[in-house]
């Protein structure tokens, strides 16, 4: 008996109908932006690397549990090394804010190459780490890292992925472009950055004491090396700075918040300009080794300078000159050089400026580039997951290479 002929849903359309459908099938099957790149059918972008992690830092605290200890404070971290060879000087040390995790400088949330793999194929070795108390480094003591939420739906869209959509903008939000899709809720890529944001430690002392200890242990086993941080984790890199100076060749810092004596946030319209007191150590909430010598932060004596318009902030800075104050300089710190960029359509571009005074305040040698200088503009505050990431990666590595040869 012939064998029955399986009937086929696309028969209908005749063989022509068919091909073409398949094609539109198969076109559909291989859309790999986004969270579809998660199909085996997707080929990855990234740079082809191998890869080990390990815990550094942190030690035994006791637990709830009666004559029983836990382990933390340490910090994950993940060693990225080209296939090819390693052909660059310095390895390049990467710390996120911990909004989103150490992930953040994989790929971006539409699935393009992320800036770890950019230096990967550049020759360098990577590191990647979570923030102690954050990500994959794990909460332990609740008591000492207390959880708080990282990022509200609210809170991405209007400063980092759709400030030109805010109801009360700084005026160079306007500009802002490069953020891939529409930046709000609902949005796929929108939902997949604010999926990726994990919750934060509300102390910002033991946050802050324990990755000085536990950056410095990694980087004592690394060596010299290059440290990168965007926004809050530049508090980080500056505490490594002033601890282990030796150790860091230079500090690149992506829009910094380490911004001194204050946390602009929220409406500079409003009745406090949305500004509230911070890092009382200038750039940190801790200690920081001061020239002359300091007993408490009140030394320091900040006072405002400037005027504050919503373009351009007002700055807090010591309370130095005309014989009212003792300048105080921070000779750790100075020991590495400062390199900072600035994107044109960020809320950094209304304050980054402070970050540049205090740094000559305090004797500490820099490079500031903003981005528009050099061409780039539209960007925001995590320009580097945006449509021209590697453009901007581009001029960072050019920087470094300056930085090689001198």
């Amino acid at each position: 008996m012939p064998r029955k002929k399986k009937s086929h849903k696309y028969d209908i359309a005749g063989p022509s109908r068919r091909g073409l459908v398949r094609a539109i099938d198969g076109a559909a099957a291989l859309d790999c932006s986004g969270i579809n790149a998660l199909s085996p059918k997707c080929k990855s972008t990234e740079a082809a690397y191998t890869r080990d992690f390990f815990y550094v830092g942190g030690d035994y605290v006791a637990s709830t549990v009666p004559g029983q200890s836990i382990f933390t404070g340490q910090m994950y971290v993940e060693k990225l090394t080209p296939l090819t060879g390693v052909n660059q000087t310095y390895p390049l040390v990467f710390m996120s804010a911990g909004v989103p995790s150490g992930t953040v400088w994989l790929n971006t949330p539409d699935n393009r190459k992320g800036w770890a793999s950019y230096f990967v194929e550049a020759g360098y070795q990577v590191y990647i780490v979570d923030i102690t108390g954050n990500g994959r480094s794990g909460q332990n003591d609740v008591a000492a890292f207390p959880l708080r939420f990282g990022s509200t739906d609210n809170i991405t869209q209007d400063g980092f992925t759709a400030p030109e959509l805010s109801a009360h903008p700084y005026p160079q939000a306007s500009g802002h472009d490069k953020w891939p899709g529409s930046g709000v809720r609902g949005d796929p890529v929108f939902d997949a950055f604010q999926a990726s944001i994990v919750p934060l430690t509300a102390n910002s002392t033991n946050q802050e004491l324990s990755m000085r200890a536990a950056g410095c242990a990694l980087l004592s086993i690394v060596g010299e090396s290059v440290t990168f941080c965007h926004s809050g984790s530049c508090q980080y890199t500056v505490l490594l700075a002033d601890a282990c100076p030796d150790l860091i060749r230079a500090s690149v810092n992506l829009e910094p918040t380490c911004l001194p004596f204050q946390s602009l946030l929220g409406d500079p319209a409003g009745p406090d300009k949305g500004r509230l007191p911070s890092r009382p150590y200038g750039f940190t909430n801790t200690p920081l080794t001061y020239d002359p010598p300091i007993a408490s932060a009140a030394e320091l004596r900040p006072v405002e300078v400037g005027v504050d318009t919503p373009a351009l902030r007002s700055c807090f800075l010591q309370a130095a000159g005309n014989g009212t104050a003792v300048r105080h300089t921070l000779p750790q710190v100075a020991k590495v050089p400062f390199v900072m960029y600035t994107a044109s359509a960020s809320p950094h571009v209304t304050y980054d400026h402070c970050v540049a005074l205090y740094l000559n305040q305090t004797g500490v040698p820099y490079e500031w580039t903003k981005l528009s200088d050099v061409g780039i503009a539209g960007n925001g505050h995590f320009f580097f997951l945006e449509t021209n990431n590697l453009e901007i990666a581009a001029v960072v590595e050019a920087d470094l290479q300056k930085l090689r040869a001198s």
